[in-house]
């Protein structure tokens, strides 16, 4: 019965060393992933630097029209013992699809989100990107557009029909890894970094926002946050969005913070994690790895963030009529929100190097444990060592040689001096 109990017992501590195991094979393979998708990130942006995104859309529409092309044959090939009567019923079905895909992408095709019109708050009309040239500024309307990852040609010509000057349009027209502010005297252009977080793996993007009297201009790339929401909650209070294009910059900043609110409470979890996994076992080689990526994380989020809080300070206080001042508070309050995440991410940044520092201290007390064990052990066996090695000496005249109770003195030494060390050792909490 108990030789049963301890079999089983046997087998269920090696499956969970083979699931321990396998569970960190999955790590390792999802840390080379995570590399080798990062890998890939910087030789896209390596490309896009020194090439253009135009070149490498043209490069990835050219492999997608290969892939179709290839497809095409391929169904060609499998539909050529068809009937003819048939065949011609699916070519015409095919041709109608063809023509459905192609209208769906020519309507996708823009960047456009929304552009509407609203009369003191309230919602007037949407306006076409090519009815934009003949709207008047005016204090007492709004026009709001929102672009999502737009062609060139479609910002240049919406920054023409909103009498967008040159240097604001090429500005514009590049991407930003760092928040920065301009201001234009007639409108000022903010450009905010946008981070969240997919499959383990962070998603960065850029929201630029162009606002003057009675005009919102803003422009997202990337992994950025939407506006619909907000667009949909500000239209339920029309007395908001009567407040000007200031205000509506501000509640855009205040979504901004959210989801870098969201975002941090979320990398506290992992950090978290990250400390009690390194105080129940300690950390491998794998954790150390993520560990570092997860600081570098950090780093690259305070780097992002941290130049916002400047920036809307600078906003508050700055002398330009397209702010009012009752718009001022409101981009005070946004930068101490993002000051305090700001800080709270500084804090698990330094949690990780403590819960590092740590690691680093236990592993060190670790190896000084086995150096006293393997020391003890060592002046424990140097005494039958010296005593066998002086009787192997072979001499003629020893001591006690020749007396019959000789062995058993020499062994009773040693074992007592052993056992007198070993007792001492343990004492000393060494063994």
């Amino acid at each position: 019965m108990h030789s049963e109990e301890g079999k089983l017992e046997r087998q269920k501590i090696e499956r969970l060393k083979e699931m321990q195991e396998a569970r960190e094979r999955i790590e390792e393979a999802e840390y080379e992933l995570e590399q080798a998708q990062e890998q890939l990130q910087q030789v896209v942006e390596q490309f896009t630097e020194e090439h253009g995104s135009e070149e490498l859309d043209s490069i990835i529409d050219q492999e997608s029209e290969d892939q179709a092309n290839d497809y095409a044959d391929s169904e060609e090939l499998a539909s050529a013992s068809i009937s003819e009567d048939s065949h011609e019923r699916d070519v015409v079905v095919g041709d109608g699809q063809s023509v459905e895909k192609k209208t769906k992408s020519k309507e996708t095709s823009t960047g456009l989100v929304a552009s509407v019109e609203y009369v003191h708050g309230k919602k007037r009309e949407s306006v076409p990107l090519d009815k934009l040239s003949g709207y008047k500024k005016d204090s007492s309307r709004l026009l709001w557009v929102g672009l999502k990852d737009p062609s060139p040609e479609e910002l240049k010509k919406v920054c023409k029909d909103l009498s967008i000057i040159d240097e604001a349009a090429q500005e514009i027209l590049e991407l930003h890894r760092k928040p920065k502010v301009i201001d234009y005297g007639n409108y000022i252009q903010l450009v905010a970094v946008t981070i969240t977080k997919q499959n383990k793996k962070l998603v960065f993007g850029e929201m630029q926002m162009i606002f003057g009297v009675g005009f919102v201009l803003t422009v997202r790339r990337g992994g950025a946050m939407t506006n619909s929401s907000l667009r949909e909650r500000l239209e339920s209070c029309p007395e908001l969005i009567a407040r000007g294009s200031d205000f509506v910059v501000a509640e855009i900043l205040d979504v901004f913070v959210d989801s870098f609110s969201a975002l941090a409470s979320r990398l506290e979890v992992e950090v978290n994690q990250v400390e009690q996994k390194m105080m129940l076992r300690g950390f491998r080689e794998t954790d150390i790895r993520k560990l570092y990526k997860q600081r570098r994380d950090l780093l690259r989020i305070r780097t992002s963030i941290t130049p916002m809080v400047e920036i809307c300070r600078k906003i508050a206080v700055m002398n330009s009529p397209i702010i009012e001042p009752d718009s001022r508070a409101y981009f005070t309050i946004v930068s101490d929100r993002i000051a305090r995440i700001d800080e709270q991410i500084h804090a698990l940044h330094e949690a990780l190097a403590f819960a590092f520092e740590a690691s680093l201290m236990i592993g060190q007390s670790h190896q000084t444990d086995i150096t006293k064990k393997l020391a003890a052990w060592a002046a424990i066996l140097a005494v039958p060592t010296a005593v066998a090695g002086i009787y192997g000496m072979n001499f003629a005249y020893m001591p006690e040689l020749q007396w019959k109770f000789g062995y058993p003195l020499v062994l009773g030494i040693m074992g007592g001096v052993c056992g007198f060390l070993f007792h001492k050792f343990k004492k000393s909490a060494w063994l």
